[in-house]
């Protein structure tokens, strides 16, 4: 491969997660992993869950993040493409990260052609007929007319409201995701089977389950979950023939779930 031509994909990361100090210890990793990547990345697809926490005004941003925002628009100006899918922690991101960094927004799950594969690419939630509940909660935090009324609120009450949701988290607690619970069990391993009943995908690439997992489904697709920067460091690289999930950490990378 050629210098500039490899494709990275990474998912919740969730910074700004309670605490702090932790969070700013993983923020300093990930922009490391960035500074490493940089001399052959040509793209950067970052999954959703990135901030932990984000609502943005009109003229006002959250506070923080500044080596990551810095580096990302570092690479933006270096020419790496940097797709940036929104989750459900970070759902409220509108103009001020692709006007500033450069980087391209997306709410939606995507279907892109990468080097004459397939690729089915999002954040992973939300997929198939299952859990009503959370998709009522996310149908919540899209509302446009509530999201009107959340700006509404002084900054300095909203964004503490946010610190508040981030310690009520289970992995602001230490609680870990859920194993991986069989092809029959996943949700996104279902959804991905039935898509290939209406057309093939080689990839389906996804985020938000919080562990790596690569899983051969049908005749020669495959499913990535790329787990998170929480506990697992975990990344996916398309070289432009496969597409394989790595963690920055070699006793993390043997943990990686792949059938």
């Amino acid at each position: 491969m050629t210098k500039g031509s490899k494709i990275y994909f990474i998912s919740d990361a969730h910074l700004g997660l309670f605490p702090p100090e932790k969070s700013t210890i993983r923020e300093k990793r990930l922009v490391d992993w960035l500074d490493r990547i940089q001399k052959d990345a040509s793209e950067l697809f970052l999954l959703g869950d990135i901030f932990d926490f984000w609502f943005e005004y009109r003229q006002v941003v959250p506070r923080g993040y500044i080596r990551f925002l810095g580096k990302l628009a570092e690479l933006s100006d270096n020419g790496v493409k940097i797709h940036y899918f929104t989750g459900n922690h970070d759902v409220w991101i509108y103009d001020y990260l692709p006007s500033e960094v450069g980087l391209i927004l997306y709410r939606h799950h995507i279907e892109r052609e990468l080097d004459g594969r397939m690729f089915y690419i999002g954040h992973g939630d939300g997929l198939g007929a299952g859990d009503k509940g959370y998709k009522i909660l996310k149908s919540i935090f899209d509302n446009r007319s509530l999201q009107w009324l959340f700006a509404r609120i002084h900054p300095n009450a909203a964004l503490k409201f946010g610190k508040w949701w981030s310690k009520k988290s289970r992995y602001a607690k230490g609680i870990v995701a859920e194993p991986y619970k069989g092809d029959e069990n996943e949700f996104q391993v279902v959804f991905a089977l039935e898509m290939l009943r209406h057309r093939h995908y080689d990839y389906f690439v996804f985020g938000h389950r919080h562990i790596p997992f690569e899983v051969r489904i049908g005749k020669d697709s495959k499913v990535i979950n790329l787990g998170d920067w929480i506990t697992s460091f975990t990344y996916a690289v398309w070289d432009g023939r496969n597409l394989e999930l790595h963690s920055i950490d070699p006793e993390r990378e043997s943990a990686i779930l792949r059938k």
